[in-house]
């Protein structure tokens, strides 16, 4: 019963990330981070580990790796 917080902060993040006057490395940095989360939060939860745990590290590698994918742009 927990989905619906993750669906709420996960449609917050959209909204927040779908500013238009960011660069393509703040772009880059802030959808990589949205996409890393849930895909660690994802994998981790299907895996049988903390679903929140996946979250913070796929977050993280998913920053970094926006960032330096939008610095490319």
């Amino acid at each position: 019963m927990k989905r619906p917080g993750w669906i709420g902060s996960i449609s917050a993040l959209i909204v927040v990330i779908g500013c238009t006057d960011m660069t393509p490395r703040q772009q880059g940095t802030g959808s990589g981070a949205a996409i890393g989360a849930a895909g660690g939060a994802g994998i981790a939860a299907i895996a049988g580990g903390n679903a929140w745990t996946g979250a913070i590290v796929g977050g993280a590698a998913g920053a970094v790796a926006g960032n330096i994918r939008g610095g490319h742009q």
